[in-house]
């Protein structure tokens, strides 16, 4: 065995995960006539639902996924976060997830890791194999590392997201071909890096998926007018799962698994406007844009999706809600929303987690109060704008569930019942024999 044999760990067993962004397990389960290569893995390994995190949103999603920690351990709650004891707010990236991922995991324990297109990794790191972040990355070329990948996807046309302004469109032709090209690309990628062979490895995520279920769901589960496309854009994405399991060495064990399920829309509900109307909030200016505009009798606010903040004092800059009045002012804002109805009468939420129930860790500081966990059709949103209506509907049909989350391993032994997003990573680490202490970890091997 040469010193490069060493490095790599030959021999050892190693893992190829996909990534398969808000691809919910009863899609693929209950249509194995269309999708047999799913079929096939579930059929000789294992394959279940698991459920998402609080909140099932990617940006959150995503960074627990790959460190196996919930938020308060990531430090990442959602698209937009808010600076500690401040009003100012930001979008996380990558080094704002502050658990440690999993394939540092694997670096440190000298073996090689080769990442593409996982949400909320940019900048790419330098200490990995390659790296080719995804979600949120501004440009190719600023995404990938070496400098050598960049190049050869630059050639095959690689773009880090589908066009989403084209979803928007009446007519959805323009958005479908350009899902097809995305994921076209994506997968000549997968296939040139896979067959390097030189890593222990591999972690890569399909994101079209969740870009195509925002705008086709209600068409897949309604009969739509484009039901047809969207069944065509998964039978390729199971074709492709196909040629990967097919193309990997003995040695690897596949594991595919998607962040969140999904569900169709029905309306949009805008938070803030709601906490508006409802006496909870107001601004300073008639046209408000950022949270910085909320008065200083403001007592609550929210952020996408279904997060709810207090206004308190001592946390907040200009807090308006005594700590002494924290449990009876939260517990009055959790009946107000779960008393909430759409304009059919549906109520518009499941149920309300507090926030000492989801998150745990040395990052909790600017963790939700409460996260509303909405009924099937309903998308929660925020926003911070004047005299906008609660409930609309958009060019989106399709949104995140807790749910249906999916998960396949290519192995018979492995266990699914009752497992989430957090038990993926320690599972990985088992699969490649790698040591590591049960504790860092929210969730548990399932092999």
């Amino acid at each position: 065995m040469g010193l490069f044999d060493r490095l790599r760990g030959d021999g050892d067993p190693r893992v190829a995960f996909i990534g398969i962004d808000g691809v919910p397990f009863s899609l693929l389960s209950s249509h194995s006539d269309r999708f047999p290569n799913f079929a096939a893995l579930a059929d000789e390994g294992t394959a279940g639902e698991i459920s998402s995190i609080v909140p099932p949103e990617s940006s959150a999603c995503w960074p627990s996924l790959t460190t196996g920690v919930n938020p308060g351990g990531t430090g990442v709650y959602g698209f937009q976060d808010r600076e500690v004891g401040t009003y100012e707010t930001y979008v996380p990236m990558g080094r704002e997830v502050q658990a440690t991922r999993l394939w540092d995991r694997v670096t440190d324990a000298n073996r090689r890791a080769s990442v593409f297109n996982v949400p909320v990794t940019f900048p790419p790191q330098r200490d990995v194999q390659r790296m080719v972040s995804g979600f949120l990355s501004p440009d190719l070329e600023k995404a990938a590392y070496p400098d050598d990948v960049a190049t050869y996807l630059d050639s095959i046309d690689y773009r880090i997201d589908v066009n989403p302004r084209l979803g928007h469109e009446a007519d959805k032709t323009a958005f479908i071909e350009d899902a097809h090209a995305t994921l076209d690309a994506r997968f000549e990628a997968f296939q040139h890096y896979l067959a390097e062979d030189d890593w222990d490895l591999f972690f890569g995520v399909f994101m079209t998926t969740d870009r195509v279920n925002h705008f086709l769901f209600k068409d897949y589960e309604r009969d739509g007018e484009y039901k047809a496309e969207f069944f065509e854009f998964y039978e390729k994405l199971d074709d492709y799962i196909g040629q990967i399991r097919e193309g990997l060495p003995e040695e690897v064990t596949l594991v595919v698994a998607s962040d969140h399920g999904f569900t169709s829309l029905d309306y949009e509900v805008h938070f803030n406007e709601w906490l508006r109307q409802e006496g909870w909030l107001s601004f300073n200016t008639e046209e408000p844009t950022e949270l910085g505009d909320i008065t200083d009798d403001t007592r609550a606010y929210s952020f996408i999706p279904g997060r709810f903040y207090l206004n308190l004092e001592g946390r907040e800059p200009r807090g308006s809600v005594p700590e002494e009045d924290y449990e009876d002012v939260r517990d009055e804002l959790k009946a107000a929303l779960e008393s909430l109805e759409g304009p059919d009468g549906t109520p518009v939420v499941d149920r309300v987690v507090e926030k000492e129930a989801a998150f745990r860790g040395d990052h909790d500081a600017i963790a939700p109060d409460l996260i509303a966990i909405p009924t099937k059709g309903f998308d929660l949103k925020s926003g911070f704008k004047n005299d906008t209506d609660v409930f609309t509907t958009g060019p989106r049909n399709g949104m995140h569930s807790f749910d249906d989350t999916s998960l396949f391993i290519d192995d018979p032994d492995a266990t699914i019942e009752d497992a989430d997003l957090f038990d993926i990573a320690p599972t990985i680490l088992e699969l490649m024999g790698i040591d590591y202490e049960r504790s860092a970890f929210d969730g548990a091997s399932l092999v």
